[in-house]
């Protein structure tokens, strides 16, 4: 009953025929009211920190553009590279990527989607492309560090793996991964925006940038509060703290500096409006996907799938890896990798036994590896997919599920075969 249920939301997600809020929320709630699962139980299976993150993130992108800081980096950005099209759109495939990296994917996208939002709507054009290419960043870059994809938070805290054993495993297959997906973006897109009229780049050249900030004030506080997130987001793992928490706190830290000194009548109107800007389509969709996972993961079809790959590998450590990381791959690109991850790590745990503690870690990266690079294969893949995806359907150019895996779904496979390759030379 638990795999009809999955198997008919996904069929519905696909036809688009419903929002997927509704359909997540009703797929829980099926669950529960069949008793797959209890009401604990499906509470408990939320991850509440990406939760915590989603929104503490979209409160502090939502005030700080209201300082008017996102309209600077925009134009500025585009004026770096002559506002040509193509060019702006390597520059924001490469700032992603790197910035997934040094922060996590989620807070990248938050940050990068509005600045792509403006540049595309000056620029006369669909933004996606550019959301494509920022999506597949993301993950790609995401993959390099313990910190820029939540996958890699759960890995790296189970198997007590540090930030620089990420930064030597993981990033060197990661850069060699984006520089394909840069290439691919670059000649899929460039005759196309090439044919984006002179006129549109040379008013973005007459752009003031410094006109665009219209609150200083507010966009210092914003500066600091999300340069103490950051600091919480790189620094936090190390003392318990999750970036979920960092990102309420510095959410609500930067609300009492916006609002804090306004009477109770016109803070309560503010605060009313900020959260009206948070996507709780996303957050809802979020939320039920969740408990679905859970519900799936309970009744041990997870589970029965995880022994399947122990049991066709017959002990042998490097089929073991490639298993793990081509079911890691596939799977994350049809079910959120955060749920899947959490479920893959007690069975490499156990794997022990087999091999010994010492000599899984290769087990660990093709896990990384697999859920990193296979969130790009769908929409459903990874949490900063969806979260790009919100601010395009806000825009009223939404992402089509079919669209986007026709696109995505390819370059998925490249980058898994790339890492496949990586793991063989690296560990074996």
């Amino acid at each position: 009953m638990a795999t009809g249920i999955l198997i008919a939301v996904y069929a519905i997600l696909i036809t688009e025929k419903l929002n997927r809020a509704i359909l997540a929320m009703l797929g829980a709630a099926l669950m529960v009211i069949f008793g797959i699962i209890n009401q604990q139980q499906a509470v408990a299976g939320v991850d509440a920190n990406t939760l915590a993150l989603l929104i503490g993130m979209m409160v502090i992108v939502a005030i700080t553009s209201k300082s008017g800081l996102f309209q600077y980096v925009a134009i500025k950005a585009a004026k770096l590279v002559k506002a040509n099209p193509t060019g702006i759109l390597m520059m924001l495939t490469l700032i992603t990527a790197v910035f997934s990296a040094l922060l996590d994917n989620v807070t990248t996208v938050l940050l990068i989607a509005p600045i792509t939002l403006l540049i595309t709507d000056a620029l006369e054009t669909k933004v996606f492309p550019f959301f494509m290419a920022e999506i597949l960043a993301s993950n790609v870059g995401g993959t390099a560090t313990l910190i820029g994809d939540p996958p890699n938070i759960l890995i790296g805290s189970a198997a007590g793996l540090s930030f620089n054993d990420f930064v030597v495993n993981l990033a060197p297959i990661a850069f060699v991964c984006l520089i394909v997906l840069t290439a691919i973006i670059y000649l899929v897109n460039r005759r196309t925006l090439a044919k984006i009229p002179a006129s549109a780049s040379a008013k973005i050249m007459e752009f003031d940038e410094t006109s665009a900030i219209t609150d200083v004030r507010l966009m210092v506080k914003s500066l600091a509060v999300l340069a103490l997130v950051m600091l919480g987001f790189t620094l936090g793992h190390g003392y318990g703290i999750q970036p979920g928490t960092a990102a309420l706190a510095g959410a609500g830290l930067l609300m009492l500096l916006a609002y804090g000194g306004q009477d109770a009548e016109h803070q309560s109107e503010s605060v009313h409006h900020i959260f009206g800007e948070v996507e709780w389509v996303t957050i809802l969709f979020f939320g039920g996907l969740f408990v679905i996972v859970a519900a799936v993961e309970h009744v041990g079809l997870l589970s029965m799938f995880a022994q399947f790959i122990l049991d066709i590998t017959d002990g042998d450590l490097m089929w073991t890896a490639f298993l793990v990381f081509w079911a890691s791959g596939i799977l994350s690109a049809i079910l959120d990798n955060i749920p899947f991850v959490a479920t893959m790590i007690p069975m490499i745990q156990a794997t022990a036994d087999t091999f010994g503690a010492e000599n899984i870690e290769p087990l660990w990266w093709s896990l990384a590896l697999g859920a990193c690079l296979g969130g790009n294969g769908t929409l459903l893949g990874a949490s900063a997919n969806l979260t790009v995806a919100a601010f395009a359907e806000k825009a009223k150019q939404p992402i089509s599920f079919i669209a986007f895996t026709k696109f995505a779904f390819p370059i998925m496979i490249l980058t898994l075969i790339m890492a496949n390759v990586y793991i063989w030379l690296r560990y074996f």
